[in-house]
């Protein structure tokens, strides 16, 4: 594992664009009313706002979901002619957009576009009876965008065109807070140049790196090197294969998703043992952890304050920093395709990404890539 010093992450930096968070994910799916339903029921999001064929939008449905700090919007295409049919021909369910808020939707454009990405869509502008948004978007690794959002003290409950809809009664919320890190898949030797993309476009800095000798197991490797803002809200880690005997699970996502994309997304929990509880409950396959994994667990990470028998019990494993301690947990992938899936994450105090986890993460990976007959 390589950490970044501050002097060697200034050598990388350039001015950072003023992006202030992630404002929401959009996720392109073959049923957008399905989908929802799924998020709505198994994550406990909240529906609270539609924009289809009712209200006024023709070619598409979209439904957006939100928890907490937590925005995500699921849309289909309404026709079999629209360019999104062909995106979910080639990709499957997935995220197509990591949207960002912003002061000036424009300038972040025009500079983005200067300093080497390629426009998406040029800035335009939208209203409705809460005030009007700016957009404007970009292209990052594969078929995957940034946009960015600028609201203009824009009063509305997410954006135009998109329609408020009643209380939701189904949803039944379970201790999500907000998007701790979005993990990208590129590539054989695509890293470097994702990273480079993401220094030189937006200003974000190389947070920390693992190697092949972090992230390995008897079969399969990868390299990782994550990406931040300047307060660390936004982190990216970028993934690429390394060599092994057999077909890491950065080479089966690319197979699937036919090119680089967000493989999953983790989601910060006020309670992880609460939250993944809820999770198995609602019928969230996990991956799961041998038991031997705990056999040595406090001598491995000192003390938590969580009972360890019910970290067994669930599955959760634990690793700890020199700031402190964190828990995480994996789902399986929530599509056919063994592609994007969800982390559940809680901090106290750790700013790391569980590299004492790897090999337990990567051996319980593999054991689906065996059922499937890709390992």
């Amino acid at each position: 594992m390589q950490v970044f010093t501050a002097q060697q992450q200034q050598e990388f930096a350039v001015e950072p664009l003023p992006i202030r968070r992630i404002h929401h994910i959009e996720l392109y799916v073959g049923n957008a009313r399905q989908a929802s339903y799924f998020y709505r029921r198994a994550f406990g999001f909240e529906l609270i706002g539609f924009a289809g064929p009712e209200t006024g939008v023709r070619e598409t449905a979209s439904y957006v979901l939100r928890q907490n700090k937590i925005t995500f919007v699921v849309t289909a295409p309404v026709f079999s002619d629209h360019p999104i049919m062909d995106w979910l021909v080639k990709h499957g369910d997935g995220v197509r957009d990591v949207a960002f808020e912003v002061d000036d939707a424009e300038f972040c454009y025009r500079k983005a576009v200067e300093r080497g990405a390629r426009g998406v869509r040029e800035p335009y502008t939208l209203e409705d009876e809460y005030g009007k948004v700016v957009l404007a978007s970009i292209a990052t690794y594969g078929d995957v965008i940034h946009t960015f959002v600028q609201r203009d003290g824009y009063e509305g409950f997410f954006l135009p065109p998109y329609k408020a809809t009643p209380k939701d009664e189904l949803a039944k919320p379970i201790g999500l807070k907000h998007i701790d890190h979005v993990v990208g898949n590129v590539g054989w030797n695509q890293m470097a140049e994702t990273v480079a993309f993401y220094n030189r476009v937006f200003g974000f800095q190389r947070f920390v790196s693992f190697d092949d000798k972090d992230i390995s197991t008897e079969y399969s490797a990868l390299r990782s090197t994550v990406v931040a803002n300047e307060n660390k809200w936004i982190k990216f880690p970028i993934n690429e294969p390394a060599e092994g005997k057999r077909r890491s699970q950065i080479e089966e996502f690319v197979l699937y998703n036919n090119g680089p994309g967000v493989q999953h997304i983790a989601l910060e929990c006020e309670n992880i043992v609460h939250t993944v509880r809820q999770l198995k409950a609602n019928g969230v396959e996990l991956l799961h952890t041998p038991t031997t994994y705990y056999d040595m667990l406090e001598e491995r990470v000192g003390k938590i304050d969580e009972d360890l028998d019910s970290l067994r019990e669930l599955g959760i494993l634990v690793d700890r920093d020199d700031k402190g301690y964190m828990l995480q947990i994996f789902t399986r992938p929530v599509q056919d395709r063994p592609t994007l899936f969800y982390e559940l994450i809680q901090r106290k105090g750790a700013e790391s990404f569980g590299k004492g986890n790897f090999r337990a993460l990567f051996e319980a990976i593999e054991r689906e890539q065996a059922l499937r007959g890709n390992l």
